[in-house]
């Protein structure tokens, strides 16, 4: 534990702005120093390319056309507002202030629910091996040839198993070297998709009928606020795209360096994620309006399901631009940029686990980090084949249903509830004020304790009890595939009782006092000085 003077050297430093993780490098700093991102605004763009992603352009725009237009918004910024940004300032700071990935900082913070950290590392795992942007090829007529089920595989295609290769090529030559060759690839990345967007709204707006498929966009089916569902979808994007309960922003913010302003970047990344949305949602529904006009059908009887929207609207509409040969290659670069971007930050939660875990272990074998990361990437493309036969569309919809939405509901409410209610608000928010050098404000501290467990509770409750099975169009899954998807959702989500049960059975003493240690954070956080700051903060 240091002395009050080096307390007071620190604290000097630390309003003098200078880099204080070079005096006080971080609880999870070890013997080796940690990489840390080149610029602050690698890693802005980096956690902006993480939540922005393929959701955005096809997920958030059909939610909105399936749930009433507008009356969608209102949940999905609500939820934004709720739970979105205070859970990713409260994922930024526990990255920053451990330095280290989401299993090992869960482990700190709450030993009896360790496994929390290791079920978002599986998810992420399980999420970049159907993620990738080969993937969505699919839903190009000339390449889909899909089969009458997920019962026929009907063989791989060959045309998609090199677009995959390709794709992970592309991966391992951008995160081969960690953060700093991740760092620069962003700049890009995360910038060249707002590009073609604007194109794409300026041609748009400009093109018969496309204010019909706006007024369907903003105007709410008021109605529809009532449904439990589009809350739930609501929910369930705002996670799933900003990136709530993945382990991904955990362990990019643990590259950070200690006094980095993570509340600003939280609401920088929350902002332009949602802006993002909205921005795809007039594109597309200025495509939707047109494409109605020109086949005289109504705007509500148009757009396809799911990810289909991508290669059936916009294509429709980049047929309008002029020197359209131009710009359609470049709307489909757009994708793989968002997927790209994504898909970085999946892989990197990985890695990260297994050099804080294995590292000493594994690195002497495989040499060199290169390697690692070689590894990883190699098996994610084996396990991403499935997806790419003529079947593999089914198997897609499978994995996205019960990996996006069953077990993703209930990794973040028992990530919200170790948090907020286990570690505590007072400890995460000394953390915070560790690193700032002033305490969140009590909105902040309101939606841990109260909003975001309740909120997030509630809709994993409802999601439970209207809970439908998958479905692709009107085809309708078998009982054993329905199986197989709930396998899928306890592949991640099984390791918080697991883990609990280990950490329980580990410790000594009675029943009573192995759950009082398992529930005992092992974060030093010299909260001997908590009370005492405390009062000095409030007079």
């Amino acid at each position: 534990m240091e002395t009050r003077s080096s307390e007071r050297d620190y604290a000097l430093v630390l309003a003098e702005g200078k880099a204080a993780d070079e005096l006080r490098p971080g609880p999870g700093a070890g013997k080796e120093q940690r990489p840390t991102w080149g610029r602050r605004l690698e890693f802005i763009l980096a956690a902006v390319g993480c939540a922005v992603g393929l959701g955005n352009i096809w997920r958030f725009p059909y939610l909105c056309y399936s749930s009433g237009g507008g009356a969608f918004i209102i949940p999905y910024l609500t939820m934004v507002v709720v739970c979105g940004a205070p859970l990713l300032f409260m994922e930024f700071t526990i990255g920053q202030y451990t330095r280290l990935g989401p299993v090992h900082a869960f482990a700190k913070i709450c030993p009896l629910f360790k496994g929390v950290g290791l079920a978002t590392v599986v998810i992420s795992f399980v999420f970049s091996t159907y993620y990738n942007s080969a993937s969505q090829q699919f839903f190009d007529n000339n390449l889909l040839e899909k089969t009458k089920g997920i019962e026929e595989s009907g063989g791989i295609r060959w045309e998609l198993f090199g677009c995959l290769l390709t794709a992970w090529v592309i991966i391992y030559l951008c995160i081969f070297k960690g953060v700093k060759s991740t760092g620069k690839v962003v700049y890009f990345t995360a910038v060249f998709p707002y590009f073609i967007l604007f194109a794409l709204l300026i041609n748009n707006v400009q093109l018969p009928g496309a204010v019909n498929g706006i007024l369907f966009f903003v105007t709410p089916v008021w109605s529809k606020l009532f449904q439990i569902k589009v809350w739930v979808n609501a929910a369930a994007q705002v996670f799933n795209s900003i990136g709530i309960a993945f382990g991904s922003m955990v362990s990019m913010s643990s590259y950070n360096k200690f006094n980095n302003n993570i509340l600003r970047d939280a609401l920088i990344v929350a902002v332009i994620n949602s802006f993002t949305s909205i921005l795809a949602g007039f594109v597309i529904f200025s495509a939707i309006g047109y494409m109605a006009h020109i086949h005289n059908l109504p705007v509500d009887n148009i757009a396809t399901d799911g990810p289909g929207l991508v290669f059936v609207v916009y294509p429709e509409v980049i047929t309008t631009m002029p020197v359209f040969q131009l710009w359609a290659p470049l709307f489909f670069f757009m994708l793989l940029c968002l997927g790209l971007d994504s898909q970085f930050a999946n892989v990197e939660v990985a890695i990260t686990f297994l050099k804080d875990e294995f590292g000493t272990k594994i690195l002497p074998f495989v040499k060199r980090d290169e390697l690692l990361v070689l590894i990883v990437c190699v098996l994610c493309f084996l396990l991403g084949l499935p997806h790419i036969t003529k079947g593999g569309i089914y198997v897609f919809q499978l994995m996205d249903h019960y990996t996006a939405v069953v077990s993703l509901m209930f990794l973040a409410f028992s990530e919200v509830v170790t948090v907020c209610w286990i570690f505590g608000v007072p400890r995460i928010s000394y953390m915070a004020k560790r690193m700032l050098g002033k305490s969140p404000n009590i909105y902040f501290r309101i939606c841990w304790l109260v909003l975001c467990p309740v909120l997030v509770l509630c809709i994993l409750v409802s999601s439970i009890v209207h809970y439908s099975p998958v479905r692709y169009g009107n085809y309708a899954y078998p009982k054993w595939a329905d199986g197989v998807g709930w396998v899928v959702s306890l592949v991640s989500i099984i390791w918080i009782p697991l883990g609990a049960m280990h950490e329980i059975y580990i410790n000594k003493g009675s029943l009573y006092e192995r759950f009082t240690a398992a529930i005992s954070p092992t974060l030093d956080l010299d909260m001997d000085n908590f009370p005492r700051d405390e009062e000095e903060r409030e007079n």
